[in-house]
């Protein structure tokens, strides 16, 4: 008999939906390849998080075999999944949710472009406009790390820590991204290969043009504040 309360009984059924869903949007936008990449949600309300089994196709991927952890990253015993291993990611997905709070949402995946610029070990400069909605500024590179333990979830924090950048490349490996819940960090996901790719073919037709640091955070605090909201006295 499970030990915890109906509401979080409810959520935790919500985020495995929303995981197992959203492992759909990374395959619809050409981000992943074979079982690579994985995304989690953070359970509102309880030391939790929800993670994909290590290994399963995405077409096979559904709320019955996401995994339920706790933030140490260890599998919740006799819950749906548990009889699979978590995703070679596991451990750095915890660190990042033991460590930023306010994430709801890590996302990990090889896609292409972006993986390119971690290879090159260079962060993506903020040369369109699209960039500097989306993410403040550059893309920072983190450092390399190993697959094992938390050493990658490390470097997610220490360099997305005070940046208001929601995607970080390691070095050598590819693009990791948070958000305030699942489907958010899959959006910066997106979106980072979006600009990736777009900052790439301009360096092939010669030297992007810079955009004025003032400009780049007037675009920010308008798309993040203001883009999308209705008008002040209107129906929402």
């Amino acid at each position: 008999m499970s030990s915890y309360s109906p509401e979080t009984e409810v959520a935790i059924a919500r985020v495995r939906a929303d995981v197992a869903r959203l492992h759909g949007e990374l395959t619809r936008y050409g981000l992943v390849v074979w079982t690579g990449g994985n995304v989690s949600g953070r359970v509102p309300g309880a030391d939790l998080f929800v993670i994909k089994p290590s290994g399963v196709m995405y077409d096979d991927l559904g709320p019955e075999n996401m995994i339920l952890c706790n933030l140490d990253g260890t599998v919740v015993a006799d819950t749906p999944g548990s009889d699979r291993s978590p995703s070679s990611d596991t451990a750095a997905h915890a660190y990042v949710y033991r460590n930023m709070p306010d994430v709801g949402g890590v996302v990990h995946t090889h896609s292409t472009y972006a993986t390119a610029w971690a290879a090159r070990g260079e962060a993506i400069p903020c040369v369109i406009t699209a960039m500097a909605d989306e993410f403040g500024g550059e893309i920072p590179i983190g450092p390399f790390a190993i697959i094992g333990d938390d050493s990658i979830g490390r470097g997610i924090v220490e360099t997305l820590t005070g940046h208001r950048s929601r995607a970080v490349l390691m070095q050598n490996h590819g693009p990791f991204t948070i958000g305030k819940d699942a489907k958010d960090a899959v959006k910066a996901a997106v979106m980072v290969e979006d600009v990736a790719r777009t900052v790439h073919i301009t360096r092939q037709l010669g030297t992007p043009l810079p955009i004025d640091p003032a400009a780049i955070d007037s675009l920010f605090d308008r798309y993040q504040n203001v883009y999308g909201q209705a008008p002040q006295g209107a129906l929402r």
